[in-house]
């Protein structure tokens, strides 16, 4: 009988017999060994590694002579398969190719607590089997899982007598997820003609595919998961435009796009060419008009693919923009409550624009400059429905007559020479879904007029040099200080346009038409500024006050804000008088028609008593001790004169 030779311990792949020696001789002594040692006798010719696990069985009372599989319950086994659901559906294919190689034999896969998840060939293993060695005793997979390296078991060599397993070998190998942990073991049973040193490098290899394929999986699966996460769409398609991947973002964009129906370029039609002979580009603004959906401008960078394809990336305009209008800080401000002012034609004025932000009409806003055209604009708009969306504000007067339609209309890459490269939106498309703000439009030239029109009737914007028109959704109000229909009938204004423009009319008055509202205003602009200085604010005397409501203020509030910020920086003391003001405020103009009255004691004496009503924030009582008067008295003289004192009351808490 030839002697099995010795193997090193330390590396079970070292399988090697001596010239002449026969497996089924090994198998003979190994089995007389394992008599040996259930008599209690120390066998010698039995491996280290086997030994051991032999001895541990003796400890774990496994009797070995019943061989019967043991699995969990139903409900666990059932958890078990579905966590291993992966390593199952790669270990699969694995399987069936390595078993093409040994028909005879039997291969089998357990998870890393050695319970089988699948298994393929003759002798078969029930899925469920728990093979771990405190369950079975010494088995392949058992020692491989102790072990965790490539390992064989001679039939012998089991723990179990199982005649159905005599004269049947078998080779374990790990298999290692991506971050090299033993998520599973691969076994494979041969019989003894069939298993030799290459059955061992076979069973190695195959585990380390698994392992692979579970690595690339879980990279795969990261950087879908990563595109998935992106705020961009990201499309890949090969070298013949078939689309391979799209990402949510994307998706979301082309809803209703089908990879499998077409090429990218008919699926996408994108503007200036195929996206397959386009040059490859960064933040380049390009169009598509998709099938059966509505055109979709987008900033894209066209990259190359490893297989020659095209990796797309493109964000829609409409987002950028939005950005765009956060880091700007385009909105408005401004809401009705700010809006100072007691006076009827004032009071007027606000309720009808209050009542024109809740509809989406045009409204043109008429009144001197410096009246507060634009804070009107912006109430309407933060009033509206639109109030989360942008407000984009165009003054036409400040603009060079060349650049008011790129301003208002935007303008392809090359467009003109200077243009910017990409090209630029225009303040309709910046404006797109909110308010767009067109102050001064009297000084807009005629030509722009007639693209204006156009899209006033039609949503839609024509940048410069551009082929398609962009559908935009923007509210218009207008502005203008001068008379719309002198321009009209002089030819410098379109008459269609006027009337476009003119569906709600809104008359700011100038505030010398207003001037019970001026001890309010200073007072606000007193407190405001000296807030911001962080200093006590003064008072204004009765004839500092009356001078101020004598002059005809022809930059109306704008122009009264700053004379008080001039007057409040050169007081000294803690109250403004009449020497304190500019000169030209001390000299009445010539046609005031109110000067006799200010000048009478009368009024100096209403002057006085709404001083000190607004200083204690419309409180009648307090009011009354400061003049030492009777409320009833102080009651009927703000009656006579009109003033609303509750108004006044709420406007200050």
């Amino acid at each position: 009988m030839n002697q099995r030779p010795p193997l090193k311990e330390e590396s079970d792949a070292i399988f090697s017999l001596p010239e002449g020696a026969e497996v089924a001789s090994w198998d003979d002594l190994l089995w007389q060994g394992w008599h040996s040692f259930i008599r209690g006798e120390q066998p010698k010719s039995i491996r280290r590694s086997i030994l051991q696990s032999w001895q541990r069985s003796k400890q774990h009372n496994i009797d070995p002579n019943t061989f019967v599989y043991i699995s969990p319950p139903a409900s666990e086994l059932a958890a078990i398969l579905e966590h291993s659901a992966e390593l199952i559906l790669v270990a699969r294919s694995i399987m069936e190719n390595l078993l093409a190689y040994n028909p005879e034999g039997h291969i089998n896969l357990t998870d890393a607590q050695g319970v089988t998840l699948h298994y393929c060939g003759a002798d078969l293993t029930p899925v469920g089997s728990i093979l771990r060695e405190e369950v079975l005793g010494t088995n392949c997979t058992a020692r491989c899982l102790i072990e965790q390296r490539l390992v064989y078991v001679l039939s012998s060599e089991n723990w179990k007598i199982d005649l159905r397993h005599r004269h049947r070998q078998c080779a374990a190998a790990p298999v290692r997820d991506a971050s090299g942990q033993l998520t599973g073991v691969l076994t494979l049973t041969a019989t003894p003609d069939k298993f030799n040193a290459h059955t061992l490098g076979t069973v190695q290899a195959a585990a380390e595919a698994i392992g692979q394929q579970l690595t690339l999986r879980r990279l795969l699966a990261e950087q879908q998961s990563i595109l998935e996460t992106l705020n961009e769409g990201v499309i890949v398609c090969d070298k013949h435009g078939r689309i391979k991947t799209l990402n949510r973002y994307a998706r979301q964009l082309f809803s209703g796009l089908d990879p499998d129906a077409a090429m990218i370029d008919v699926l996408l039609q994108p503007q200036g060419g195929s996206l397959l002979t386009m040059p490859f580009c960064n933040d380049r603004e390009i169009q598509f008009m998709p099938d059966n959906a509505a055109p979709l401008s987008c900033l894209i960078s066209l990259m190359p693919a490893p297989d020659d394809g095209r990796v797309l990336s493109l964000r829609e305009n409409q987002r950028i923009r939005a950005i765009t209008r956060r880091l700007m800080g385009v909105s408005a401000s401004y809401t009705f409550e700010m809006i100072r002012g007691h006076a009827p034609r004032m009071q007027q004025a606000i309720q009808k624009a209050r009542a024109s932000s809740r509809a989406d009409s045009t409204v043109l806003l008429s009144g001197e400059s410096g009246t507060g055209k634009e804070l009107f604009a912006q109430a309407i708009h933060n009033a509206s429905p639109r109030q989360q969306e942008a407000f984009i504000a165009l003054n036409c007067g400040a603009l060079p007559r060349d650049l008011v339609q790129s301003e208002l209309f935007g303008y392809v890459d090359g467009a003109f020479t200077g243009s910017r490269r990409g090209g630029s939106a225009g303040k309709f498309e910046l404006a797109d879904g909110g308010t767009l703000f067109l102050d001064e439009i009297g000084e807009m030239p005629l030509e722009a007029q007639t693209s204006l029109l156009r899209v006033l009737q039609e949503s839609e914007v024509l940048r410069i040099g551009a082929a398609r028109p962009l559908h935009v959704n923007v509210r218009i109000i207008a502005a203008t200080h001068c008379n719309l229909l002198d321009a009209v009938e002089k030819g410098a204004f379109r008459r269609d346009l006027y009337y476009r423009l003119n569906v709600i009319s809104l008359e700011i008055p100038p505030l010398r038409d207003r001037r019970e509202d001026i001890p309010e205003l200073v007072n606000n602009f007193i407190q405001a500024l000296c807030a911001r200085q962080k200093r006590i604010p003064p008072s204004v005397s009765p004839d500092a006050m009356g001078c101020l409501q004598s002059w005809h203020w022809p930059g109306n509030v704008r122009e009264l804000e700053n004379v008080i910020e001039r007057v409040v920086n050169l007081c000294e003391g803690l109250q403004i008088a009449r020497s304190d003001l500019p000169e030209q405020l001390l000299e009445l103009p010539a046609n005031s028609v109110v000067a006799d009255a200010q000048s009478s004691l009368q009024s100096l004496e209403r002057l006085h008593i709404l001083q000190v009503l607004n200083e204690q924030k419309g409180n009648l009582r307090q009011s009354a001790q400061r003049l030492g008067i009777s409320r009833t008295t102080l009651y009927n003289k703000l009656n006579s004169w009109k003033v609303n004192y509750q108004m006044l009351r709420k406007n200050n808490h």
